[in-house]
């Protein structure tokens, strides 16, 4: 398919209509969608956001697992020029509303296994003025197919531009508030060029895509766009669930999928794998998190498709750079890297003034392309700390080599990834604060086999004080997400400190990294 204009939301499901009526479009627990009925859908859903009063630009929430509705929701928003913001349902009940208050979220779709927090959160949020229920079995919300087909089919086609919003989505925050991350139009014409020219998902008509990556994170919803624009059929899971995954691959032999690495370590870990047919598998796309090189080898030599691998952050729209097949043979020396840069991203390696470094020397990896963000929502300095003179500031520490490849080093930022997610350390120290024990606290992010990274809490006790690992966990799990809280703790009498009482977490993940090649997991 032709490269999409920058009406990017207006071309999407109609073109796909047109050109593939009776392709299925998505399967979710064994119901299919052609895309004929998707495209009917995604208008009736249209007409109801605009008969709810949204304007264009409108924030409209979802909170939910994965199901098919959400890309009818998602393209009746896009057809209606409202704005998708995807609430990250692992979230504690204060950061939950705290992203509805931020975002300003006006209709918010919730699937039933939240329907209990939305509810106690609710009354915080005034800027929502409906709920719609997603699984319906709700008291007083309407269900989603009843609520869509109160409204006709007709396509509302409003104008649109390229900088029109079409999905916001929320990064953790470094000073403990997560950010919106405002994408548009011409963000995803973008990344959908890159897929396309960079060889990374240029899949064809009629091939089928598993999307199992949470849809509050920009990789799951891009895959499931991917499909979309390629005219795939896109099989659709609620949840992460490696026995599932290998049912769906064999099932409706799936040729195309991205999986986080410890995603690609819970299927090779399954005591039937050997069992499971896949070899329909075409390719599989991962990253968020570095992979162990010999989880990748085995991985090579059980599913025997080709693997890619890909460098991106919301803030680019998932897309930056990848790694292609054929850069996966161990005797080409580039299994560590993330690739090259992709079509349309300009790639250098800075210090601390914003100066290019030597070829092969370690610098802040920052970035230029039409898929950078167009800003964090509401937050004017925050965008201009990160975005200068149109470069993406990525926070990550790494080099280039002779061939151009990126390798990432460390973190010039304190985030942890940790299984795909991200946490910033302040997130966390907030909630160790808040316990009553606590007098100092550090976190950082330490070597975990099966996560990449784990969180580590760093704790002084107040004199005379007394807790234990444990009850400070607990306390956390009731203000933060449990992936953010710490899976363990250690104690210390004193933190290390510069001059100007910044905590020298380098000193305290030290002792955690030696003998590591690599300074993050």
């Amino acid at each position: 398919m032709a490269f999409l204009h920058v009406e990017f939301a207006e071309e999407l499901y109609s073109k796909r209509a047109e050109q593939t009526p009776d392709t299925v479009a998505q399967i979710y627990q064994g119901v299919s969608t052609t895309y004929a009925e998707l495209n009917e859908r995604a208008n009736q859903c249209a007409q109801g956001l605009i008969a709810e009063g949204c304007k264009p630009d409108s924030r409209i929430g979802y909170m939910g697992k994965n199901n098919s509705g959400y890309f009818e929701m998602l393209g009746g928003a896009f057809k209606a020029n409202g704005v998708v913001v995807g609430v990250n349902w692992r979230l504690a009940g204060p950061e939950v509303a705290y992203v509805l208050n931020d975002s300003k979220t006006e209709i918010l779709f919730v699937t039933e296994d939240f329907y209990e927090v939305v509810g106690k959160v609710l009354p915080d949020c005034p800027s929502v003025r409906k709920v719609i229920a997603m699984d319906g079995g709700h008291e007083t919300w309407i269900s989603f197919d009843d609520w869509r087909e109160s409204h006709d089919a007709k396509d509302p086609k409003l104008p649109k531009s390229a900088e029109d919003d079409v999905i916001q989505l929320y990064t953790s925050g470094t000073t403990g508030y997560p950010k919106g991350v405002q994408l548009t139009n011409a963000n995803y014409a973008d990344v959908l060029y890159q897929a396309e020219h960079g060889g990374w998902a240029n899949w064809q008509e009629g091939e089928v895509s598993l999307v199992a990556m949470p849809l509050f994170h920009v990789a799951g919803v891009n895959i499931g766009l991917l499909g979309i624009w390629q005219g795939c059929t896109n099989v659709i899971l609620k949840d992460v669930d490696p026995q599932e995954i290998l049912r769906l691959i064999e099932t409706y032999k799936i040729n195309h999928a991205f999986m986080v690495p410890a995603v690609i370590l819970m299927l090779l870990n399954q005591p039937n794998i050997d069992d499971v047919n896949t070899s329909s598998l075409k390719n599989i796309i991962y990253g968020a998190s570095p992979i162990a090189e010999d989880v990748l080898l085995r991985a090579q030599k059980r599913f025997g498709c080709d693997f890619i691998q890909v460098y991106g952050l919301t803030e680019t729209t998932g897309a930056g750079t990848s790694l292609p097949p054929e850069d996966h043979d161990p005797a080409r020396g580039k299994l560590r890297s993330c690739g090259k840069a992709n079509p349309h991203v300009e790639i250098r390696i800075v210090d601390d003034n914003g100066e290019d470094v030597a070829q092969g020397d370690v610098g802040e990896i920052i970035l230029r392309s039409p898929c950078i963000m167009k800003g964090y929502w509401n937050k004017p300095d925050a965008t201009k700390e990160t975005v200068v003179d149109d470069w993406f500031h990525t926070g990550d520490a790494g080099f280039l080599d002779k061939d151009g490849y990126v390798f990432i080093h460390d973190r010039v930022k304190d985030m942890i990834i940790s299984g795909g997610e991200n946490v910033y350390p302040a997130e966390v120290e907030n909630a160790l604060f808040a316990h009553p024990a606590v007098a100092d606290a550090a976190v950082i992010g330490v070597p975990d086999e099966k996560w990449g990274e784990a969180v580590k809490g760093i704790v002084v006790l107040k004199p005379d004080a007394s807790a234990s690992a444990e009850e400070i966990i607990a306390h956390t799990r009731t203000l933060i997400a449990g992936y953010k809280t710490p899976k363990s703790i250690d104690f210390i009498d004193v933190l290390p400190r510069n001059p100007s009482g910044k905590v020298l977490r380098r000193e305290l993940r030290a002792p955690y990294w030696d003998g590591k090649g690599r300074q993050v997991g």
